[in-house]
C-alpha cells in the first residue's frame, strides 16, 4: 500500500460551527407531547466536512418512529433539512 503524506491540512470552510444554534427540520414532540414534524432548533455539537450532528433539549425520533436516546441528530451539511436559527423575537420587558 501507498503512503500518503500530507505537507498541511486541506483547507476546509465548514458551514456551520460547534456551538452555533440552527433549526432541523425533524419529527419532535411539541409542548403537549404530541409527536409533530416541523423545525426545532438545537446546537451543533460536531462538524465533519460531510456531517453535522445537531443536539436538542426536547426528545427526537427518527423517520422509522424510534426515539434518539441522546437527543442528537446527523445531516449533511448540504442538506435542505438544516439551517441558521432565526432570530427570536424576545417579549418586552414590563
Amino acid at each position: 500500500m501507498t503512503e500518503l503524506r500530507f505537507t498541511t491540512a486541506p483547507d476546509r470552510e465548514d458551514v456551520y460551527a460547534v456551538g452555533e444554534r440552527v433549526e432541523v427540520y425533524c419529527d419532535h414532540e411539541d409542548e403537549k407531547g404530541n409527536r409533530v414534524r416541523g423545525w426545532l432548533e438545537g446546537v451543533v455539537v460536531q462538524v465533519d466536512p460531510k456531517i453535522v450532528a445537531v443536539q436538542f433539549n426536547e426528545p427526537v425520533y427518527l423517520t422509522d418512529g424510534w426515539m434518539v436516546p441522546d437527543h442528537v441528530l446527523w445531516c449533511p451539511p448540504n442538506s435542505q433539512q438544516i439551517r441558521a436559527a432565526r432570530k427570536s423575537k424576545r417579549r418586552p420587558r414590563k
